[in-house]
């Protein structure tokens, strides 16, 4: 499943997202109806994600990951861009719309003990989704679905009767994507699924969703910010920095041969579990923080961190442009 991905050049992406704008309103500066202030979360991002294909997303905490996703599934308002599914513009899906658009499109929480709720058993939680679509008429008509997904996701049949209190984190998180598939959707945004596990646990349902994708034909966006898990599961995967998709491109390709500076200083954080190799390894540092999102600079977002910046950078913003086949970054000097 970690090999090349499963669309074909030739095929119509399952997921389209053109120019995505998310912004939010922080109210006004000071108490006297001052300027209003606007949070710069998500600008001019885009992407496809195609059927049977994981695309990874990556990014430091607050690089607009997580909004992009809910952005997708219309849990969060679009300010400006479009976003298809199937071919079907959904950007500003109404209430029904969205309840429709669920079942085949559904999200996989970060915290498996945050998203479930204490007081209702393991099948009532499972079996909400069937409940809420009239598939099923009562509990009893979705035990026997219930149990059915429950054993998909390596859990035994009878853990229905429990309440979450009495599994794992890792076990909570299978109870959570068991939930995610019971209206058999096509796409999956999987908001951080692993960062709250413990390490032994990661590879396991990492490679428990992989099955899934390979039996049900399944497309997911993956965010996250560990870049091996990413490296795992991705087909392909999109670099973002302060609401920008800095780089998009073939998961082997981002790994052997990285374009933007970012990029590269992002891999090269990550340890290599060889100490000889670790100490010969040159890494890339950018001093500073990332540009506060109430006041972001003109031209490129990376500009303050970079060490490859010239006024050029300062004075409009790049744009994704291809490198090679399969590569695209935004940067004038890479």
């Amino acid at each position: 499943m970690t090999g090349q991905a499963h669309n074909r050049p030739g095929d119509s992406p399952l997921v389209a997202v053109k120019d995505l704008s998310v912004l939010f309103d922080a109210g006004r500066a000071g108490f006297w109806g001052g300027k209003r202030l606007i949070v710069h979360a998500v600008e001019k991002v885009s992407f496809d994600i195609h059927p049977g294909e994981t695309l990874g997303l990556v990014g430091e905490s607050g690089s607009g990951k997580s909004t992009t996703g809910r952005a997708i599934l219309g849990r969060v308002p679009v300010s400006e861009g479009q976003i298809f599914f199937q071919g079907k513009e959904i950007t500003h899906a109404g209430k029904n719309q969205v309840r429709e658009l669920s079942r085949d499109m559904q999200l996989v929480f970060q915290d498996p003990y945050a998203s479930l709720n204490p007081r209702m058993k393991i099948i009532d939680i499972v079996a909400e989704p069937l409940l809420v679509h009239g598939v099923v008429k009562n509990i009893r008509e979705a035990a026997k679905e219930v149990a059915r997904l429950l054993e998909l996701v390596g859990l035994p049949p009878d853990a229905g009767a429990r309440y979450p209190h009495a599994f794992s984190g890792g076990q909570r998180q299978r109870v959570g994507i068991a939930r995610a598939l019971a209206l058999k959707p096509r796409f999956i945004v999987a908001d951080e699924p692993v960062s709250a596990l413990d390490v032994s646990i990661r590879a396991q349902v990492v490679n428990l969703m992989q099955d899934l994708q390979s039996q049900f034909g399944l497309s997911y966006l993956f965010i996250a910010h560990d870049l091996a898990v990413v490296r795992h599961i991705s087909h392909r995967i999109a670099i973002m920095y302060a609401g920008n998709i800095v780089e998009l491109a073939d998961r082997d390709l981002i790994y052997d041969a990285p374009v933007h500076p970012y990029t590269r200083a992002l891999l090269s954080a990550v340890p290599v579990p060889d100490p000889p190799v670790q100490r010969a390894r040159q890494r890339i540092t950018c001093p500073g923080e990332p540009p506060n999102p109430l006041n972001p600079p003109s031209g490129c977002r990376f500009q303050s961190r970079c060490p490859y910046v010239t006024q050029t950078c300062r004075d409009a913003a790049p744009v994704l442009t291809q490198r090679r086949s399969g590569q695209r970054a935004a940067c004038w000097n890479c």
